[in-house]
C-alpha cells in the first residue's frame, strides 16, 4: 500500500479490486512497525484482530463507505471487549461492555479498526505529555510535542500509518494537534455526532471528530459518524447532508470573516504570515475577505477553565475504585475501609494534571463560589456565542490561526500550566459556542514545522468548511507534504 494514500483514494482502489483489505492491513502493520517505535502514536495495536477483520470483509465483498479502510481510535472511545483507559492508571484493565456509537458506525460501514492512540490523561492537556502510558512525538520533529489531547491520533495520520483517526475535542483537542502535525482536524457542531461511549471530560463541550490527510477524507469520515442517536440526549435529530457534494464547488462569492482579536499580541509572526498568505490565496480563488469583530474572545480562556474543570470534577467522581479499573488501599495494599479505598485509589490513579483540574472544578462549584465563578462564566459563554451569531450575519465563515505557535519542545511548558492553557486560545471559542471548526495545513515555519489555518462556520454548517477547505487544499501543495521518518 502506498504510504500516504488518502482514504478516499484507498476506498476507491479497494472497491475496484486494485487492492485487497488484507494487503492494506499488512501495509499498515508494516508502517507501524517501521515508524511507530519512534513516534509512539499507538498505545495498542490489534494486529491479529485487524487481519481477521480484513479477511472477513474480503470474503463478503465491498459494502459500506469505509470498506477495508484502516482507522485508529483515541483511547477515550469505548470499544467493546478492548482495554480503554483514557491514558490513565485509574482505568488500566477496564474493558467496556459496549462500543461507542461512532465505533459501531465505523464497523457498520466496513472500517478496519487498527488500535487505540495515545492522549493526555482524560484529555487534560495540549501536548500529550500528561499521558500516564508514555509519550508521543511529533512526526515532523521527534523532539517536539504532537499537541493534545488527541496527539496520538494526529500523529498516527501524520506518520502515514492510517488515513483516518478519530479524536475528541473539548477546547481544541483535535484542531491544535492537527495544526502541529500538519494534518486536517475537524470538530463538528455540538450535537451532530453522538457522544455515547465517549468517556466524558466536559459534557457541554466534548465532541468527537476525525483526523485525516485531506479535507475530502474528513468529509467522508463525518458522513459515517454523524447522525441522531437516541442514547445521547444531546444528539440532534436532524438529517445528515451529503458532505462529499461540498467538495470541488470552489469559494467564489463566499464571504470569509477575519476577526482582529485573533491577530494580536502573542501570535507568532511566522504563523501570522502563513495564515495571511492563505487568506490571500482564498481571495485569489474568488472569496471576499471581510473584517469582523468577536469582542468577547479575550474572556474565552478564563471562561473555559472555569466551565471545563467544573464539569470534569463531576464526571470523574465516578472513578473511585468501585466500578472501574484500579482499586488500591494505603501503600498499595488491601484497603482498610471504604474511605481508605476511595482516597488511595484516586491518589494513586490520577496524574498531576487530572488532580489539578478536579481541585479547580470542585472549588468553582463549591458553596459560596458557584455564583462568583461558575455562574458568571456561563453568562460570559452566552456573550461569546452571541458574538458568533452576529459575525455570521456578515460572513459565511470565519478564518483564524489554529494555534498561536507551531509545535513546541517536550518539557517547554509542563511547569507553567497557564502557558500550556494558552495553546488553545484560538480554538476554545468554538467549543464554548458549539459551532463547527476545522484546521487545515497552510504552510511551514523556517524550521519546517507545520502551521494550521482554522475555519469556523455557523452551527451545522460543516459543508461550508469542507467547501472552503477543499478549495484551498486543491490550490496548494501542503496536503502532499509528508514528514521524513526514513
Amino acid at each position: 500500500m502506498p504510504t500516504f494514500q488518502s482514504g478516499l483514494e484507498l476506498r476507491d482502489a479497494l472497491a475496484k479490486g486494485d487492492l485487497r483489505p488484507t494487503e492494506v492491513v499488512e501495509g499498515v502493520l508494516a508502517r507501524i512497525q517501521s515508524v511507530d517505535s519512534r513516534v509512539g502514536a499507538f498505545l495498542r495495536v490489534y494486529a491479529d484482530a485487524a487481519r481477521r477483520r480484513a479477511a472477513e470483509l474480503e470474503s463478503t465483498g465491498p459494502k459500506g463507505l469505509l470498506w477495508g479502510v484502516p482507522v485508529a481510535l483515541k483511547d477515550n472511545l469505548c470499544w467493546e471487549g478492548n482495554e480503554t483507559t483514557c491514558a490513565s492508571r485509574i482505568l488500566e484493565g477496564f474493558r467496556p461492555p459496549y462500543s461507542a456509537f461512532v465505533v459501531r458506525r465505523l464497523l457498520e460501514e466496513g472500517a478496519v479498526l487498527m488500535g487505540q492512540t495515545n492522549m493526555d490523561e482524560f484529555a487534560f492537556g495540549s501536548s500529550t505529555e500528561t499521558s500516564a502510558l508514555g509519550s508521543t512525538a511529533n512526526p515532523w520533529d521527534l523532539g517536539a510535542v504532537p499537541g493534545g489531547s488527541s496527539g496520538g491520533s494526529a500523529a498516527s495520520v501524520s506518520e502515514g500509518a492510517v488515513p483516518i483517526a478519530l479524536g475528541s475535542d473539548t477546547g481544541g483537542s483535535i484542531r491544535q494537534p492537527a495544526s502541529f502535525c500538519g494534518v486536517v482536524g475537524l470538530k463538528p457542531t455540538y450535537g451532530r455526532v453522538s457522544r455515547s461511549g465517549l468517556i466524558a471530560f466536559s459534557s457541554s463541550m466534548d465532541q468527537i471528530g476525525p483526523f485525516s490527510r485531506t479535507v475530502g477524507d474528513s468529509a467522508l469520515a463525518l458522513q459515517v459518524i454523524a447522525g441522531h442517536d437516541p442514547a445521547d440526549s444531546t444528539s440532534v435529530n436532524q438529517g445528515v447532508p451529503d458532505y462529499l457534494k461540498a467538495l470541488g464547488q470552489g469559494v467564489e462569492g463566499l464571504r470569509i470573516g477575519i476577526p482582529a482579536e485573533y491577530f494580536s499580541e502573542g501570535l507568532n509572526p511566522e504563523v501570522e504570515a502563513r495564515v495571511r498568505e492563505s487568506l490571500e490565496q482564498l481571495r485569489s480563488l474568488g472569496a471576499e475577505i471581510v473584517e469582523i469583530t468577536l469582542p468577547h474572545t479575550r474572556y474565552a480562556v478564563s471562561t473555559y477553565y472555569l466551565t471545563a474543570p467544573a464539569e470534569a470534577s463531576s464526571n470523574l467522581a465516578r472513578f473511585d475504585g468501585v466500578q472501574y479499573g484500579l482499586r488500591v488501599g494505603q501503600d498499595g495494599g488491601p484497603p482498610k475501609n471504604l474511605l481508605d479505598m476511595y482516597e488511595s485509589t484516586r491518589a494513586q490513579g490520577f496524574g498531576a494534571e487530572a488532580k489539578r483540574r478536579i481541585l479547580l472544578g470542585t472549588y468553582a462549584l463549591s458553596t459560596g463560589y458557584y455564583d462568583q465563578y461558575y455562574l458568571k462564566a456561563q453568562k460570559v459563554r452566552t456573550l461569546i456565542r452571541k458574538d458568533f451569531e452576529e459575525a455570521f450575519k456578515l460572513c459565511d465563515c470565519v478564518a483564524t490561526p489554529t494555534s498561536p505557535t507551531v509545535a513546541f519542545k517536550f518539557g517547554e511548558r509542563t511547569k507553567d500550566p497557564l502557558s500550556m492553557y494558552l495553546s488553545d486560545v484560538f480554538t476554545i471559542p468554538a467549543n464554548l459556542s458549539g459551532v463547527p471548526a476545522i484546521s487545515i495545513p497552510c504552510g511551514f515555519d523556517a524550521q519546517g514545522l507545520p502551521v494550521g489555518l482554522q475555519l469556523l462556520a455557523p452551527a451545522f454548517g460543516e459543508e461550508i468548511l469542507f467547501r472552503v477547505g477543499d478549495a484551498y487544499e486543491r490550490s496548494c501543495e501542503w496536503s502532499s507534504k509528508q514528514p521524513d521518518l526514513s
